[in-house]
């Protein structure tokens, strides 16, 4: 279920599942419901939640809450990745590839949402290993948090961006 929508402070929020679960006690079983959400600005930060309540609307408005509190900033270029990443968390595992212009967002499950959600208009990615929601959204953020972009690196390495960028590549001679 991806419900959607651009709220008044200009997130992009969308919920990449909502599960019912139940609670087994004395008199019979209680049930809840879990809501997975993202929120995204559309320029660089996105943010996700887990949401937990008796109803679904406040499971959402929770998850909602909690992404608004977790927004993170990742490196773009040009509406795509500046690099190959690949991504791992439990039993699933995300390879997100950039992409030439025009070639939009191919990617499936929890990983769309993601992507749209940040920002992202051209990208690659295959999801491998465990199809759970949860798992593949956070194997989905942790290949996005080992992006860099070309100004970290060079500092880091300290030469400039130019030297950085036009360095040989092995077997260029």
């Amino acid at each position: 279920m991806n419900y959607s929508d651009k709220t008044d402070s200009n997130f992009i929020e969308k919920v990449i599942n909502i599960k019912r679960v139940s609670k087994v006690v004395k008199g019979g079983r209680n049930f809840s419901f879990n809501a997975l959400v993202v929120v995204g600005d559309g320029n660089g930060r996105v943010g996700y939640g887990l949401g937990k309540a008796r109803e679904v609307v406040d499971a959402i408005t929770k998850g909602t809450d909690i992404a608004k509190r977790s927004l993170k900033r990742y490196p773009m270029v040009n509406g795509t990745i500046p690099h190959k990443v690949i991504g791992k968390y439990g039993a699933g595992k995300v390879i997100i590839i950039p992409a030439s212009p025009g070639t939009g967002i191919i990617a499936g499950g929890a990983v769309r949402p993601i992507l749209e959600a940040v920002g992202l208009r051209d990208v690659l990615c295959k999801s491998l290993g465990s199809p759970t929601h949860i798992n593949v959204l956070k194997a989905t953020i942790a290949a996005m948090g080992s992006m860099y972009d070309a100004n970290t690196m060079s500092k880091k390495r300290g030469i400039s961006v130019s030297k950085l960028l036009h360095l040989p590549r092995k077997g260029d001679q």
